[in-house]
């Protein structure tokens, strides 16, 4: 399975085709306009939210809501491009001007702005911005949806929640259930499940807003179902937690990723962090615990996938800090576009749709790549072969 996205933040629309989706697997447009409503929701996000209300079309890959095996085309409308159509339209203009073009010449620091113009040789580093928008995340979480709903179908359920927001965390961590993580996350504006961490989180947003600043935070990933030994040992790129490693850090902004108990590893001795194995008739080999977040060796051990991503503050800020002009090389505060405050709860949605289509892809390449019968029955028969091992 493999998906590519194309659109401008203030374009017309985003797009994405996803290849290799089986065929068989039952499909609506309103699983995933779930999960882009998902994206919008949180404290902290900006006035673009209002104006945008995402609903997705299904273009080709489905026919009476069963996928056909065939490539998948999403597209979200960019409602707000009636706005910008004489600044991003793809006709030439009449009459070439800044004001028409809206050029930014004066790089924003944390954002690709500078190092994007410099590679493709942009004078308007509104070229690049548009595109390095976190916007793009939209069509991540389309795609996303889909890998969701087939790991589902395949037993597979994946949640997420924010554990940390600028410095303040989480204490109350636990849950019985994934349905029960997901209906307190839901219910959160912060998508934290400590009630306490999460209006001292609110406060924190809201200071920050106040003062034309911005700050990140930590979220989490969990899933259940996975069966064992998904992914390899045998070469770098085919460890599944690597995979997952680049997918968080594709995530706008996420400058950190963990397996487990992550870096904490690192402070512990070996005793107390690996996994003791266990055997029973039933539930065959299983771990005492899962310091290792559910891999070893590349592979999945059947316990929890647990993956941790860091969200740095969004460089876009109200106080803009200072930055240089590429035409006049002079000092400039740099320039500012509508932005959110923090992000983090709306990220920890895209943290679950990247992982949850690695976790997808994994399934689809080690069980069968054609349909949705012969995945299920090939998993079913690999499990009870791996319980008896």
């Amino acid at each position: 399975m493999r998906y590519l996205t194309a659109g401008e933040s203030h374009g017309p629309q985003l797009t994405t085709i996803i290849e290799g989706v089986p065929a068989g697997l039952p499909l609506l447009a309103e699983d995933i306009n779930e999960e882009l409503a998902r994206r919008q929701k949180g404290h902290g996000r900006g006035r673009r939210m209002q104006i945008e209300k995402d609903q997705v079309q299904i273009l080709s890959g489905v026919r009476h809501g069963i996928t056909l095996g065939s490539p998948i085309t999403l597209v979200v409308e960019n409602k707000d491009f009636t706005h910008w159509t004489k600044i991003m339209g793809a006709d030439p203009l009449e009459v070439e001007n800044a004001e028409v073009k809206r050029v930014i010449s004066r790089p924003r620091p944390g954002h690709a702005d500078l190092n994007g113009a410099i590679k493709y040789n942009h004078r308007d580093m509104r070229n690049v911005l548009e595109r390095s928008s976190a916007r793009e995340t939209t069509v991540r979480v389309a795609a996303g949806a889909v890998a969701k709903k087939l790991l589902k179908e395949l037993g597979v359920e994946v949640g997420g929640h924010v554990l940390e927001i600028g410095g303040v965390k989480a204490e109350q961590t636990t849950y019985e259930t994934l349905n029960e993580l997901r209906e307190k996350t839901e219910a959160s504006p912060v998508r934290c499940l400590d009630e306490t961490a999460e209006k001292m989180m609110m406060k924190a947003i809201d200071h920050a807003k106040e003062n034309g600043d911005s700050i990140g935070g930590i979220v989490e990933v969990i899933a259940e179902g996975m069966p064992v030994a998904v992914g390899s040992y045998t070469h770098y790129d085919n460890k599944l937690d690597a995979k997952l490693a680049a997918a968080i850090m594709s995530i706008n902004a996420f400058k950190g990723a963990e397996i487990g108990i992550g870096f904490e590893a690192a402070r512990k001795p070996g005793s107390e962090v690996h996994d003791e194995i266990q055997w029973d008739i039933e539930n065959g080999y299983t771990r005492k615990a899962n310091n290792a977040g559910g891999f070893e060796g590349g592979m999945t051990t059947g316990m929890p996938v647990v993956v941790r991503g860091v969200m740095k503050p969004i460089p876009t800020l109200y106080k803009p800090l200072q930055s240089v002009d590429i035409e006049t090389k002079e000092a400039f505060a740099a320039s500012i576009e509508r932005s959110d405050s923090c992000a983090v709860p709306a990220a920890s949605v895209v943290a679950e749709s990247v992982v949850a289509w690695e976790l997808a892809s994994a399934l689809v390449e080690q069980f069968g790549k054609d349909n949705m019968e012969v995945i299920k029955k090939n998993i079913v028969q690999h499990q009870e072969r791996a319980r008896v091992f």
